[in-house]
């Protein structure tokens, strides 16, 4: 799949690249400097913007290792970045940690992982079809 990338700030800031061949998401890397403090969120530029396919959105997940070794998620968990957005791409990290964090430029903060969707046509009833579940959910097959 081919996606148009424009890079909207000149910097040292790399593209966003698959570090390993295989690997379902592309990195994501901070177009500026910010300090997080702890349980503080800030919106963090990428300096790029992208031109997804129609029928394709692009899912922006956190990093595990910054995670785990930092404390560093994304505020919306999983962001989505539909086919018809231009505008610039931007993460909403969010410091879970006790510790200051400092959000280095040109560093990774997230991944970009595409993903083909479909368009949904709602259709109204009365009755939904019966499964073993129904509406059990929220821990009701146990923890």
């Amino acid at each position: 799949m081919a996606i148009k990338i424009k890079m909207i700030k000149i910097s040292d800031v790399p593209t966003p690249s698959y570090a390993h061949k295989g690997d379902s998401g592309v990195d994501l890397y901070a177009a500026e400097e910010h300090i997080l403090k702890p349980m503080e969120r800030k919106l963090i530029p990428t300096g790029l913007k992208l031109e997804i396919p129609y029928g394709y959105e692009g899912q922006v997940r956190p990093k595990s290792g910054l995670a785990m070794h930092h404390g560093i998620s994304h505020a919306n968990a999983v962001g989505t970045i539909d086919s018809s957005y231009r505008g610039e791409i931007k993460v909403p990290l969010i410091n879970l940690s006790n510790k200051i964090y400092k959000v280095e430029k040109g560093k990774k903060i997230g991944q970009m992982v595409f993903i083909k969707v479909e368009e949904a046509v709602f259709e109204e009833t009365d009755e939904l079809e019966k499964t073993t579940r129904n509406e059990s959910g929220f821990g009701s097959t146990g923890i």
